[in-house]
């Protein structure tokens, strides 16, 4: 989102002398030229603020704390900028010899194969068993301190891949934050939580659009159940979207989970808010039968206008790296995202491309269960 000054942090310090000239010239000495020196800037008056409030130590202590993880966890996961990430949660307490353990190594493995980094909780478990089939180089561990049973597993304990969390919070958003796809196998209130807080951050929003597998064993009934109690009580009683369903996939072996991932990433490469236009970046242009189509069969998306196809402009200043890409950019409506996948799902048809070729084969639109 873009960044919009703070106007009243401004004014409530323009009695305190030159203040804020002289905040502002101490981060041009750390960080000459930096064009995020206005967010630094309302960062330090934001904490001045609270110094001269002074309200409660409590809150000094959270505040603190909770940056500390945050510029440690910024500074850390740098070094794995551009490397894909896919997040795995399961439960903690899942044992060795359950087929679930063994589904999960070979998950980490089959990521690892496909140039994908594991990131999970760093527990016992799923979270180990992922990280068993990823190895330590492939890994990342996002540890929460607890008096109890939540200890890093031996794949990256003691390693530069592991991260420590006092918070929840600021270990919920780095789940979400680094992951571009999520895969849940069963678990307890943890897995849970996780499930309905991803999908609660897609579904407003809040979160890019990333593919949310659902993975059980063969002959499973773990996520089916759950489904069949969204199905039957949220969508029934209009709690939600009938498209909200569309966010998550239920799979039922390694290779699709893996093959949902890659089908999602092979058009669709990123999206962004570029003013008030939604912009999709795809690693191929649409062919003009395929924009035509769209036009039809996806209007509901936009509230204005219609879709767009173009080069890069230059008006994505910060993401000079991505000018080789094309881009789909449209007035959203920002409501209707399980819609947006259902998108996604069309322009990652290599059919609508314009530098495809005809299939040898029919390719079928829907390969796994989609939900």
């Amino acid at each position: 989102m873009p960044y919009q000054p703070n106007d009243l942090l401004s004014r409530h310090f323009q009695e305190s002398g030159d203040l804020i000239s002289q905040v502002e010239a101490q981060l041009n000495r750390v960080s000459t030229d930096s064009p995020n020196i206005p967010i630094y800037r309302d960062m330090i008056l934001t904490v001045l603020r609270m110094a001269q409030e002074d309200h409660n130590r409590w809150n000094a202590k959270i505040t603190l704390q909770a940056l500390r993880e945050l510029e440690q966890a910024f500074r850390v996961l740098e070094q794995f900028k551009g490397r894909r990430k896919v997040t795995v949660f399961g439960s903690a307490r899942t044992p060795v010899e359950h087929p679930l353990y063994a589904m999960a190594r070979e998950l980490g493995a089959a990521l690892t194969r496909a140039e994908m980094m594991v990131i999970t909780g760093a527990g016992g478990g799923i979270m180990a068993a992922a990280h068993e089939g990823a190895g330590r180089d492939h890994s990342l561990g996002f540890n929460i301190t607890l008096p109890f049973e939540q200890h890093a597993n031996p794949t990256v304990d003691g390693t530069d891949n592991l991260l420590p969390f006092h918070f929840f919070f600021t270990r919920k958003l780095f789940f979400v934050k680094e992951a571009d796809a999520l895969v849940l196998c069963p678990g307890g209130f943890g897995t849970l939580d996780e499930a309905l807080e991803v999908l609660t951050l897609i579904q407003t929003g809040k979160s890019p659009l990333v593919p949310v597998v659902l993975l059980d064993v063969p002959g499973g009934t773990f996520w089916q159940g759950a489904l069949d109690f969204i199905r039957n009580q949220l969508e029934e009683n209009r709690y939600i979207l009938p498209t909200d369903m569309k966010l998550m996939r239920l799979v039922y072996s390694v290779e699709d989970a893996v093959d949902e991932i890659n089908q999602f990433y092979s058009n669709f490469h990123s999206s962004r808010w570029l003013k008030r236009q939604f912009v999709i970046r795809m690693n191929h242009k649409l062919s003009d039968q395929a924009l035509t189509q769209m036009q039809e069969e996806f209007a509901d998306l936009c509230l204005s206008d219609e879709f767009h196809q173009h080069a890069y402009s230059g008006e994505e200043h910060d993401d000079a790296q991505f000018s080789h890409l094309a881009r789909l950019a449209f007035a959203f409506n920002g409501r209707t995202h399980g819609r947006l996948r259902e998108l996604v799902d069309f322009i990652n048809l290599p059919e609508n491309w314009a530098d495809s070729k005809p299939p040898t084969a029919q390719r079928s639109r829907e390969p796994f269960n989609v939900i």
